[in-house]
């Protein structure tokens, strides 16, 4: 069966688009360093190989400068998680927002000041809406 192309990010790739999202510009020499700090050590074909499926699904531009590439982002990291948390919301949950709510709140620890936040938001959202 023939795997289906997403425009979702995989894990690797989240991976790049965060050091690139934190550096705001990057060859792969400093993608590479990134990745060495966390303990990963990628082949510079490695490396470019992600960011060629990344330019393709439309998150990276890159400009030349002398003999290397630049790579930034085109898609911010706002929207990017949006993306995926619609993506995760659709396909796990059925785009049901409280089934999604519920298994967050069963899965882990939420701090008392996390859910004092999440009822502010909620109650800003509330406020919002009416008409």
């Amino acid at each position: 069966m023939k795997k289906s192309k997403t425009s979702t990010l995989t894990k690797v790739e989240l991976e790049f688009m965060q050091i690139i999202w934190g550096l705001g510009e990057a060859t792969t020499l400093d993608i590479q360093d990134a990745l060495r700090e966390k303990g990963r050590d990628l082949t510079d074909g490695g490396i470019r190989r992600i960011l060629s499926i990344l330019l393709k699904k439309g998150h990276l531009k890159r400009r030349r400068e002398g003999k290397s590439f630049f790579y930034s982002a085109r898609v911010e990291k706002d929207q990017a998680n949006k993306t995926m948390l619609l993506d995760l919301l659709t396909r796990a949950f059925s785009d049901s927002v409280s089934l999604m709510v519920t298994a967050l709140l069963s899965t882990r620890h939420v701090s008392g000041s996390e859910l004092d936040d999440i009822k502010r938001l909620i109650e800003e959202y509330e406020k919002e809406e009416k008409p």
